[in-house]
């Protein structure tokens, strides 16, 4: 039988790996001798020479602990960090005879029930290419060339790039591993293991997601995490890998944190303990130890985790990019904006300060950009004027420092693409790649995308041109992608195709109806290949229009595209004017000329806007105060906001300010986000306005308590930027006397555990928007339960229910789990927790819905009789009725008479107004407090229909229910205002 290799046993059992050299060799009491004499006094990796019996006495030891895997003596030893030593040229026997001692030992062990592996060991050196400076991307390169060359020739099984603060020298390494992959004629399996430092992230500044991603292209056989921490600090880091990371993960910290004389106390039961609630969860393939581990660590988890399977599922995610942070592609968020400023082809300021050398001043453009909203930023420094690759690598070691989103490379010079990629530690999109030469592009740049992991912008043109309707355009992209997916081995999530657009304003006869073309352009490539983005630069179809006409027509043009399926916008963020602010007829002259573009239609579009100034709505002047307030929120403009909240507080309380206009201004952004008449960057945008609102208000709230009645943490959780709530909920609980601690946005859960040991707060209070972070709110529950932590948790946010609370989040904790709705519920159930009485009455429920959903009594209704198995009487030739379209249509003004029959009073009365138990139960019953609200209920109904002083509205649309459209489905939203 023929020995299994390193990855076929990783997947069948978790592998062990060897514990910290450098402990062992301090417990060996060496002298400066012993490493060679007094200058060398501290260089573990020259006893591989000097002494090595003593590193074969080591590995030894840990083979007969049960490692399966041991690592080579070579931590430090490439010519970067021996030149420390003066030794740079002692590089490549270090690390020979250093893999032939680790092969000499494995091989004693090994038998073909139990293979013994060696891992080439290549550590960070002491320089980091992001961070520290004082070497290059080319000097890595052959450094990490020369020892990886002399590991393959050494005999090792892997080569593991561990310890990495830094992706970009990761990648430094990765591409002088290839090279020596070739130089040897022969592959190896790579390794990656990173460190995530105490704050939550790498020195270099990313968290786990953004790690893995920006390295996910090397395609390691695992990825993980080891050293900085005790594994404790480390459980969400290895959590969230194991759901995202396609290879297998590993993790070995070290025994704890250290003392301040540099001692590890984590014992090895208790390092064992907390690595089994890893392998519990399944998300280990390979354990170990690091600093501060031995060989009685790692007998420990080599016997405790002997008895947990591995980790069995590939992780997944949705299509991403990344800079310091990660930009996830999903449809819910789209479209995701592409700052255009930092181009010299289209901004004269910023052409202008990088003629004159400012390059620092050009990078706060960068910075501005990402502020108004852009999630990636356009770099584009072709100026025929000027090198390229000068003003790229200058202006790239600014900006990096100043923007953590991801960076799109806008170049067609391939020699300039390879210099910028290796400023960039994540993953940034290469902008373009095309068909217009033949494959010449492809297979220029493609490479480039394989060596430093990028996804690129493909255009649909080739050998005849642009591509103009929507057939060649579809037929460009699909020839582009079976080449790039097939010939050249891209993957489709890394593909963005760019439909491109033309203006419609110029009257060249071959661009009429090109706008039109692009939309469905759009839509056929993204149904013919889903997996693959698009993106499209914006502006470009409104060139040569009237300014203010321009503003309006991208905004129309980026909304029918979006709805068409764009994933990217190149746009200018600071510029961009929404779509839900634009008049009715503006709206109207923008869709005839993208539609319908004709002399007639372009006509009337010159003529409304050639005389037109760009300017901010005055409107807004006009409005009642209250009006106006809700104005500024809905349009994302703090223009005018601080004086009217000044006349504002001449009339109302800050409280009566925030849930009265502000709050009905961020309903109706809830309600245009809802309908797509807004993007995420617009919502984000009326949420700084909000939170502006809040801010100056705060200073003119009354303490209503003297007394601090109780201490409470907030935090919006992990993978959620949203603070509006939270910070809302903050406010209001500090001016009725509560002491508040507010952790922030993005907060994982060891954040929390540290915060409440520190604190000892009487609540913790979770805040998210997404729908994502209800979820996190469970796993957040159940690390603080894991930590014994039982203090009430408040929870509240968007998406949460109070159904999910009690059903989800509350199992998962050994304390209170309370749902509050808004932020005055949050100041109820707090006051409740304060009380002696309130509170045991609170935990006697808490308890009692916990014994019956124990007890699978929760809830339980009588199923109806099922009758699937019986046979409709329709008949089955009545033919399908085909809707005649599949666009949005809104009802206006229905009569409140004819929806008040269809009204559920169970979810009105109990879920919006706060009833408890069965509505129409207790109606029968006569209880007072139901009845009383119904009857207000039902007046407030007949004087909506008598008086109109209820508006009601609907959206209805069709939509398809399968791919061949043979079945339809109709989904209708309401909309009602109060006047």
């Amino acid at each position: 039988m023929s020995k299994l290799t390193l990855q076929q046993l990783m997947w069948q059992r978790i592998l062990i790996l060897d514990g910290a050299m450098g402990t062992m060799i301090q417990q060996a009491n060496l002298t400066a001798d012993d490493f060679g004499g007094e200058a060398l006094d501290g260089c573990n990796e020259m006893l591989v020479l000097t002494r090595p019996d003593v590193i074969r006495s080591i590995h030894e030891q840990y083979l007969e602990a049960g490692a399966d895997i041991v690592e080579t003596n070579t931590f430090g030893a490439t010519a970067i960090v021996l030149s420390e030593y003066d030794i740079p040229e002692k590089a490549r026997e270090i690390n020979l005879a250093a893999a032939a001692i680790a092969r000499e030992a494995a091989d004693k062990y090994s038998t073909p029930d139990k293979p013994r592996f060696v891992a080439g060991a290549m550590g960070p050196t002491t320089k980091t290419l992001s961070v520290t400076g004082g070497v290059t991307f080319d000097e890595l390169v052959d450094s990490y060339y020369e020892q990886a060359l002399a590991l393959i020739d050494g005999g090792v099984d892997a080569l593991l790039l561990e310890t990495s603060q830094d992706t970009l020298n990761v990648k430094a390494g990765s591409i002088g591993i290839r090279k020596a992959f070739a130089a040897a004629g022969r592959e190896l399996p790579v390794m990656i293991s990173g460190t995530i430092e105490p704050m939550g992230t790498t020195l270099a500044g990313q968290n786990i997601e953004s790690f893995y991603i920006s390295l996910e292209h090397l395609n390691p056989i695992s990825i993980g995490l080891n050293c900085a921490t005790g594994p404790e600090f480390m459980r969400d880091h290895i959590r969230t890998l194991s759901e995202i990371a396609k290879s297998a993960v590993s993790c070995y910290p070290n025994a704890g944190l250290p003392d301040e004389n540099g001692h590890y106390h984590e014992s090895p039961a208790s390092l064992a303990t907390k690595m089994a609630a890893f392998a519990e969860q399944g998300w280990l393939n390979i354990a170990g130890g690091c600093c501060g581990t031995t060989p009685a660590h790692i007998r420990a988890l080599a016997e405790t985790l002997a008895k947990y399977e591995p980790r069995k599922r590939r992780g997944e995610h949705p299509p991403a990019v990344s800079g310091i942070e990660t930009v996830y592609i999903e449809k819910d968020n789209r479209p995701y904006m592409v700052g255009e400023r930092t181009n010299v082809l289209g901004s004269r300021k910023f052409k202008r300060l990088i003629a004159e050398g400012k390059y620092e001043e050009a990078a706060e453009i960068a910075r501005a950009q990402v502020k108004n909203g852009a999630h990636v930023i356009d770099v584009c420094l072709q100026d025929p004027d000027r090198d390229e690759m000068t003003d790229m690598k200058r202006f790239l070691e600014l900006v990096v420092k100043k923007v953590k989103v991801p960076l799109v490379i806008d170049t067609t010079d391939p020699k300039v693409i390879d210099v910028a990629l290796t400023y960039s530690q994540g993953k940034a999109i290469i902008n373009s790649i095309n068909l217009e030469d033949g494959e010449e592009k492809f297979e220029k740049v493609v490479p480039l995308i394989h060596k430093y992991g990028a996804a690129a912008v493909v255009g649909t043109i080739d050998e005849r041109g642009q591509a103009i309707t929507r057939e060649d355009k579809l037929a460009v992209a699909k020839r582009s992608y079976e080449l790039l997916t097939g010939k050249y081995g891209m993957k489709p999530e890394d593909i963005i195709f760019d439909p491109l657009v033309f203006p419609v304003g110029t009257g060249d006869e071959q661009y009429i109806g090109s706008a039109k073309e692009t939309i469905e352009g759009i839509r056929l490539i993204k149904e013919a290949m889903p997996e693959c983005q698009t993106i499209l630069g914006i502006s470009n179809v409104s060139f040569g229009l009237p300014e203010a006409g321009r503003e309006v027509l991208n905004s129309v043009f980026l909304y029918e595209c979006t709805k068409a399926g764009l994933d990217y916008a190149i746009v200018n963020t600071e510029k961009l004017e929404r779509y839900a602010s634009i008049p009715e007829e503006e709206r109207r002259l923008a869709e005839a000329l993208i539609y319908d573009t004709n002399d007639e239609t372009l006509a009337a579009f010159v003529a409304a806007f050639r005389d037109k100034k760009v300017a901010k709505k005055e409107k807004a002047a006009n409005l009642p105060l209250e009006e106006r307030l809700a104005s500024y929120v809905v349009e994302g403009t703090k223009e005018g906001l601080i004086p009217d909240l000044d006349e504002a507080l001449t009339k109302y309380s800050p409280l009566e300010i925030i849930n009265g206009p502000l709050m009905k201004g961020m309903e109706e952004v809830g309600r245009l986000f809802n309908n797509n008449e807004l993007i995420v960057a617009e919502v984000l945008q009326s949420a700084e306005v909000m939170k502006a609102s809040v801010a100056y208000l705060e200073p003119f709230m009354e303490k209503n308590e003297t007394s601090v009645k109780g201490k409470i943490i907030l935090a919006t959780v992990k993978g959620d930027v949203h603070d509006i709530g939270k910070n809302l909920v903050e406010i209001i609980l500090s001016n009725n006397g509560y002491q508040i601690i507010n952790l922030g946005i993005k907060v994982p859960p060891e954040q929390l555990i540290e915060a409440y040991r520190a604190e000892k707060a009487d609540a913790i209070g979770l805040s998210g928007l997404l729908v994502k972070s209800a979820q996190q709110m469970v796993v957040t529950a159940q690390d603080l339960r894991n930590a014994g932590i039982d203090v009430p948790i408040l929870v509240g946010g968007a998406a949460l229910t109070r159904k999910f609370t009690k059903t989800r989040i509350a199992p998962e904790y050994d304390g209170l789990v309370l749902y509050a709705k808004d932020a005055m519920d949050g100041l109820d159930i707090a006051n409740k927790l304060m009380d002696r009485e309130q509170r045991s009455l609170l935990e006697r429920e808490h308890a009692e819905a916990m014994a019956a959903i124990a007890s699978g009594a929760e809830e339980k209704t009588a199923l109806p009789k099922q009758t699937r198995a019986v046979r409709s009487n329709i008949s089955q030739d009545a033919p399908v009725f085909v809707p005649p379209d599949f666009e949005r249509h809104v009802l206006r003004d229905v009569p409140i008479s004819h929806i008040v029959p269809y009204v559920n009073m169970q979810m009105l009365l109990g879920h919006h107004l706060g009833v408890r138990g069965k509505v129409e139960q207790l109606l029968q019953e006569g209880d007072p407090k139901t009845v009383e609200l119904k009857e207000t209920v039902d007046e407030i109904l007949r004087e909506a229909n008598a008086n109109g002083i209820i508006r009601a509205h609907a959206m209805y649309r069709f939509s398809r229910r399968n791919r061949r459209a043979t079945t339809f489905s109709c989904m209708i939203r309401p909309i009602i205002r109060r006047c």
